[in-house]
């Protein structure tokens, strides 16, 4: 069974418009996921989301792991019995968080060795205790073990966790193919193959090709956008694009500013998630067409506008700058809410907007349009 299928290709760029079937549904893409860390959107209900046309949410192994235990998710029949969320669910594999969150970390050739952020208990990860931890979840889409690297990382350094990201994805697909082997294809959780290789442009198109081979459901894109400049990161990415077949979908993760996504979709890039529009949101911060700006900027006090007079979110149709601005000065949380709406719904709109592009045939146009005015708003 087929899981993805491209319906519109541009012409003049790599951009593409399809649809990932996943057990809870179909994902259009381009999408862009929101982030549900430990099982919520922050700041943002269940309403809401289904409001904001979100396809697909985005979770972590790791943080679900610790708390709050695969014990009482499997009591609630998984992460969407327990959020009360009926859509599709991506889960990162944790390796992120492993590296990032934990003081006292080992990786061997097995797995890895770490201790909570939370109590400090020591715990175990390999790339066959992830497949479990995530069938105990009950996402739709899994991805498999990986090892992440600081950056900037020597070459040697990026190589080893590459030479170890590609056997664990062996071994992950491996015991992915046996725990799923009773599923019907219809209702099988989908498993994507995680591609690092760090800002070495030769390590990244050798992944690339190494996870073409294994030909897992899709593709997930580590190890960017994590501080390095645009440039190294566009460079990189391009490396892998070229080297990945156009059947499957390709997913960028913790990709979440709107310019960053109109390129890495030109370049073929079909999924995102971030948690750029919450946390942004939470600053103050609001994405809209017409540019980025703080609410808190004493220019917005007596602003009778919505926060975007092109978005159709909850907030932009029913509250004004001045009101927003009042929220969160006076640190209410109906600020961190409301504006959290907005920015997501504002990425959603982006990406159904460069799914129109492509459908139309104008891509490079739409994001030309986009560009010139969000890239010099004041």
């Amino acid at each position: 069974m087929e899981h993805f299928e491209v319906l519109h290709k541009d012409k003049e760029t790599a951009a593409r418009a399809g649809v990932l079937k996943t057990p809870r549904g179909l994902v259009h893409t381009t999408v862009f996921m929101p982030v549900a860390t430990q099982g919520t959107v922050k700041a943002v209900s269940q309403r809401d989301i289904s409001e904001l046309g979100a396809e697909c949410l985005l979770s972590n192994t790791y943080h679900l792991y610790l708390r709050p235990g695969l014990e009482t998710l499997e009591k609630f029949g998984g992460l969407n019995g327990f959020m009360n969320h009926p859509g599709p669910v991506l889960t990162d594999s944790g390796g992120f968080q492993v590296y990032s969150l934990s003081k006292l970390r080992k990786i061997t050739d097995n797995g890895v060795h770490f201790s909570s952020h939370i109590d400090g208990s020591p715990h175990f990860f390999s790339p066959e205790k992830v497949i479990d931890f995530q069938a105990s979840i009950g996402s739709s889409i899994w991805t498999c073990l990986d090892v992440c690297v600081k950056n900037p990382a020597s070459r040697a350094d990026a190589e080893d966790a590459l030479k170890k990201t590609e056997a664990w994805a062996k071994r992950a697909k491996a015991h992915f193919v046996e725990k799923t082997r009773h599923i019907e294809p219809a209702k099988r959780p989908l498993l994507f193959g995680i591609i690092q290789g760090s800002m070495y442009p030769d390590l990244r198109a050798e992944a690339a090709r190494h996870m073409a081979e294994l030909n897992p459901d899709g593709f997930a894109v580590g190890g960017l956008s994590v501080g390095e400049s645009k440039a190294q990161m566009m460079e990189s990415l391009a490396a892998v694009m070229e080297n990945l077949p156009r059947n499957k979908p390709v997913y960028f993760m913790g990709l979440g500013s709107p310019e960053d996504i109109w390129n890495s979709v030109e370049l073929g890039v079909d999924m995102f998630d971030c948690v750029l529009p919450t946390r942004n949101a939470r600053n103050g911060q609001a994405l809209t067409s017409q540019g980025k700006f703080y609410i808190k900027n004493a220019q917005y006090k007596n602003d009778q506008d919505p926060l975007d007079p092109d978005c159709d979110c909850h907030c932009c149709r029913n509250y004004s700058r001045g009101y927003l601005s009042h929220l969160y000065k006076s640190k209410e949380i109906l600020a961190s809410q409301l504006m959290s709406i907005h920015n997501l719904r504002f990425l959603i709109n982006q990406t159904k907007l460069m799914r129109l592009a492509v459908a139309a045939g104008n891509f490079k146009q739409a994001k030309k349009a986009f560009m010139d005015v969000y890239m010099t708003a004041k």
